[in-house]
């Protein structure tokens, strides 16, 4: 399995290890609902340095992007984040990602951990077949470590260790500059709806820089937090995960992201697809379920209408913050208005649920 750099402080701290897309990773420290409730009520700091990091550089670089994804990204000024998606030719997704522009010459994007070699190859496929010239692709991932530090106290806690104005940092902007000394891209970004910072940083300063930001934190009740709960947090949100909510049988129209997904832009890898899957009609939306009977949705259980089977539970957990369970499925659209009730076929007994707009949590 691979590590990230800062696989022994995970367990010098006690944290149960899990194989997650073959990364050796903290699935916990002090238990999910736990840490989960420390991101929402001060803060937590995450290691997510098995994301990817690819660069796109050159004078076409911005024809390229428009070209490869879903998103508009001529909206972009220098400095700003924008999440996005590369689909197939058939409408699924290939990934979804964050793209970085740090000038029209030069972009980043940060892609999901287990497909950073297949994004890559389909980046140098799609550029090769796209004849743009004058565009590089670096794969960058190994260089860089990334700690998220997210929750209401994160900039308060992160202040304690730059000069950076973060009080002027836009979310979904970034800017570049030293952190104790090292220096690293920070980004109001973050995958459990509180606010927070994403930092990109040097691997080997990886160890020293998250040992300063616990101590910095220790007084605001910073806690280390687990994949257990950087899954449950997303969850409330309602946020989509690739290999549940996405995937290459799954196009974001699909999957609730027609918001990122411009149509009227010119044309992209996937948008004839799209724009026909739009037209015919999309076959199956992505919707949030709220428990009205005591079970926890899990991954895989059928969705109910009556006797008629109308979808599947994508992803589901009991909410810490709600202490009832919650899910996102994909289900037949006739099943998918607000308030509509289903049922979710749990350890194969039939449980009420609630058709409910994510987020969960605001």
């Amino acid at each position: 399995m691979q590590k990230t750099p800062l696989n022994q402080i995970h367990r010098d701290l006690g944290a149960r290890m899990v194989d997650f897309g073959g990364w050796d990773m903290p699935v916990q420290y002090a238990g999910v609902i736990e840490e989960h409730l420390a991101v929402r009520q001060s803060a937590g700091l995450f290691d997510v340095s098995h994301m990817g990091e690819i660069q796109v550089t050159g004078a076409n670089a911005l024809a390229y992007i428009q070209w490869l994804t879903v998103n508009d990204a001529a909206k972009l000024v220098d400095g700003q984040v924008q999440y996005s998606a590369f689909c197939y030719p058939e409408g699924g997704v290939v990934d979804d990602v964050t793209l970085y522009r740090f000038s029209d010459t030069r972009f980043m994007f940060c892609v999901n951990a287990a497909n950073i070699d297949k994004d890559f190859a389909w980046m140098q496929q799609v550029l090769a077949d796209s004849s743009i010239p004058e565009v590089t692709l670096v794969n960058r991932s190994k260089e860089f470590a990334q700690i998220a530090l997210q929750g209401p106290k994160a900039e308060k806690i992160l202040a304690c260790l730059t000069d950076l104005p973060l009080a002027n940092l836009a979310y979904y902007h970034f800017c570049e500059g030293e952190v104790d000394a090292v220096q690293m891209i920070v980004s109001r970004t973050g995958y459990t709806g509180e606010d927070g910072f994403e930092l990109y940083l040097p691997a080997a300063d990886a160890g020293t820089i998250w040992q300063k930001l616990m101590a910095a934190g220790q007084p605001h009740g910073l806690q280390p937090i687990g994949l257990g709960a950087r899954d449950t947090l997303r969850l409330e949100k309602g946020y989509a995960l690739y290999g549940h909510e996405l995937s290459r049988e799954i196009t974001p129209l699909e999957a609730g992201l027609a918001w990122i997904t411009k149509l009227d832009k010119n044309d992209f890898v996937g948008k004839a697809a799209l724009v026909a899957q739009k037209a015919d009609g999309v076959p199956r939306r992505r919707v949030g379920l709220i428990m009205l009977e005591r079970g926890i949705p899990r991954e895989g259980y059928p969705v109910f209408q009556g006797d008629i089977e109308v979808g599947v539970v994508t992803s589901g957990t009991m909410s810490p913050s709600l202490k009832v369970g919650i899910a996102l499925a994909l289900v037949a659209p006739e099943a998918a208005a607000a308030g509509t009730e289903l049922e979710i076929a749990v350890r194969n007994n039939r449980m009420k649920a609630k058709v409910a707009r994510p987020p969960f949590v605001e």
